[in-house]
Protein backbone atom coordinates (compact mmCIF):
# COMPACT_ATOMS: atom_id res chain seq x y z
CA UNK A 1 0.00 0.00 0.00
CA UNK A 2 0.91 3.27 -0.55
CA UNK A 3 2.55 5.31 2.33
CA UNK A 4 -0.20 8.25 1.87
CA UNK A 5 -2.98 5.39 1.76
CA UNK A 6 -1.16 3.64 4.96
CA UNK A 7 -1.18 7.33 6.82
CA UNK A 8 -4.68 8.07 5.61
CA UNK A 9 -6.05 4.38 7.06
CA UNK A 10 -3.80 5.07 10.27
CA UNK A 11 -5.55 8.18 11.00
CA UNK A 12 -8.98 7.21 10.81
CA UNK A 13 -8.09 4.29 13.09
CA UNK A 14 -6.93 6.99 15.30
CA UNK A 15 -9.63 9.50 15.37
CA UNK A 16 -11.56 6.66 16.06
CA UNK A 17 -10.09 5.75 19.14
CA UNK A 18 -9.82 9.02 20.35
CA UNK A 19 -13.42 9.46 20.05
CA UNK A 20 -14.09 6.44 21.42
CA UNK A 21 -12.41 7.79 24.67
CA UNK A 22 -14.06 11.55 23.85
CA UNK A 23 -10.58 12.62 23.20
CA UNK A 24 -10.13 14.94 20.16
CA UNK A 25 -8.11 14.37 17.49
CA UNK A 26 -6.13 17.63 17.45
CA UNK A 27 -3.85 19.79 14.92
CA UNK A 28 -0.45 18.62 17.34
CA UNK A 29 -2.11 15.19 17.70
CA UNK A 30 -2.15 14.96 14.55
CA UNK A 31 1.05 16.19 13.19
CA UNK A 32 2.42 13.41 15.80
CA UNK A 33 1.12 10.61 14.02
CA UNK A 34 2.28 12.18 10.07
CA UNK A 35 5.71 12.03 11.90
CA UNK A 36 5.75 8.51 13.04
CA UNK A 37 4.11 7.12 9.99
CA UNK A 38 6.55 8.67 7.79
CA UNK A 39 9.58 8.71 9.66
CA UNK A 40 9.37 3.94 9.75
CA UNK A 41 11.26 4.12 12.86
CA UNK A 42 10.91 5.00 16.92
CA UNK A 43 11.85 8.63 17.02
CA UNK A 44 13.55 10.98 20.09
CA UNK A 45 11.55 13.60 21.15
CA UNK A 46 14.56 15.76 19.36
CA UNK A 47 13.57 14.38 16.58
CA UNK A 48 10.41 15.58 16.87
CA UNK A 49 10.96 18.91 17.52
CA UNK A 50 13.46 18.92 14.29
CA UNK A 51 10.25 17.06 12.53
CA UNK A 52 8.14 19.42 13.58
CA UNK A 53 9.85 22.74 14.39
CA UNK A 54 6.38 24.77 14.80
CA UNK A 55 5.14 22.51 17.73
CA UNK A 56 6.15 23.55 21.35
CA UNK A 57 8.31 20.71 22.79
CA UNK A 58 5.87 21.09 25.73
CA UNK A 59 3.02 19.94 23.62
CA UNK A 60 4.64 17.52 21.75
CA UNK A 61 5.63 15.58 25.30
CA UNK A 62 2.01 16.14 26.70
CA UNK A 63 0.67 14.63 22.78
CA UNK A 64 2.89 11.84 23.14
CA UNK A 65 1.95 11.25 26.78
CA UNK A 66 -1.60 11.23 26.07
CA UNK A 67 -1.15 9.42 22.47
CA UNK A 68 0.39 6.68 24.74
CA UNK A 69 -2.27 6.42 27.57
CA UNK A 70 -4.90 6.08 24.50
CA UNK A 71 -3.02 2.89 23.11
CA UNK A 72 -2.04 4.88 20.05
CA UNK A 73 1.90 5.41 20.72
CA UNK A 74 4.46 2.92 22.44
CA UNK A 75 7.45 3.89 24.29
CA UNK A 76 10.53 2.41 23.35
CA UNK A 77 13.33 2.29 26.17
CA UNK A 78 16.36 2.95 23.87
CA UNK A 79 20.06 2.35 25.45
CA UNK A 80 20.72 6.18 25.90
CA UNK A 81 18.95 8.98 28.53
CA UNK A 82 16.11 9.62 25.80
CA UNK A 83 13.10 7.46 24.97
CA UNK A 84 11.95 6.77 21.46
CA UNK A 85 8.18 6.92 20.24
CA UNK A 86 6.39 4.74 17.54
CA UNK A 87 2.57 4.10 16.32
CA UNK A 88 1.42 1.16 18.43
CA UNK A 89 2.24 -2.30 16.94
CA UNK A 90 -1.70 -2.77 16.08
CA UNK A 91 -1.49 0.14 14.04
CA UNK A 92 1.27 -0.86 11.99
CA UNK A 93 2.66 -5.02 12.63
CA UNK A 94 4.45 -6.93 14.62
CA UNK A 95 8.31 -5.97 14.69
CA UNK A 96 10.73 -5.89 16.81
CA UNK A 97 14.17 -3.36 17.37
CA UNK A 98 17.55 -3.59 16.77
CA UNK A 99 19.62 -0.93 19.77
CA UNK A 100 22.51 0.25 18.93
CA UNK A 101 24.85 0.77 22.50
CA UNK A 102 26.70 3.56 21.00
CA UNK A 103 24.67 6.56 19.14
CA UNK A 104 21.10 5.32 20.75
CA UNK A 105 19.53 4.76 17.33
CA UNK A 106 16.70 2.38 17.30
CA UNK A 107 16.28 0.24 14.31
CA UNK A 108 12.75 -1.86 13.42
CA UNK A 109 13.11 -5.21 11.60
CA UNK A 110 10.21 -7.31 11.07
CA UNK A 111 12.17 -10.94 10.72
CA UNK A 112 10.66 -13.99 8.77
CA UNK A 113 7.33 -15.95 9.49
CA UNK A 114 9.44 -19.01 10.26
CA UNK A 115 11.83 -16.95 12.98
CA UNK A 116 8.88 -15.83 14.67
CA UNK A 117 7.32 -18.92 15.25
CA UNK A 118 10.58 -20.62 16.75
CA UNK A 119 10.50 -17.22 18.74
CA UNK A 120 7.14 -17.82 19.83
CA UNK A 121 7.41 -21.70 20.81
CA UNK A 122 10.47 -21.46 22.92
CA UNK A 123 8.53 -18.63 24.47
CA UNK A 124 5.74 -20.30 25.28
CA UNK A 125 8.07 -23.49 26.59
CA UNK A 126 9.75 -20.91 28.60
CA UNK A 127 6.68 -19.49 30.28
CA UNK A 128 4.95 -23.09 30.97
CA UNK A 129 7.56 -23.99 32.74
CA UNK A 130 6.96 -20.83 34.78
CA UNK A 131 3.14 -21.24 35.17
CA UNK A 132 3.22 -17.85 32.99
CA UNK A 133 0.99 -17.22 30.56
CA UNK A 134 2.42 -14.93 27.71
CA UNK A 135 0.10 -12.29 25.31
CA UNK A 136 3.57 -11.31 23.31
CA UNK A 137 6.46 -10.66 23.13
CA UNK A 138 8.89 -8.17 21.86
CA UNK A 139 12.99 -8.66 20.88
CA UNK A 140 15.57 -6.45 21.66
CA UNK A 141 19.00 -6.72 20.00
CA UNK A 142 21.94 -4.87 21.10
CA UNK A 143 25.15 -3.92 19.33
CA UNK A 144 26.62 -1.33 16.94
CA UNK A 145 24.62 0.09 13.97
CA UNK A 146 26.45 0.30 10.71
CA UNK A 147 27.32 4.66 11.60
CA UNK A 148 29.69 2.99 15.04
CA UNK A 149 31.38 0.01 14.16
Amino acid sequence: MAANGRADEVHVEVEARLRHLDQRYTRGRRAIIDLLVSAGRPVSISDVAEGLPDLPLSSAYRHLADLQIAGLVRRVAANDEFARFELAEDLTEHHHHLHCVSCGTVIDFTPSAAFERNVTQTVDKLAETEGFQPHSHRLDVLGLCANCH
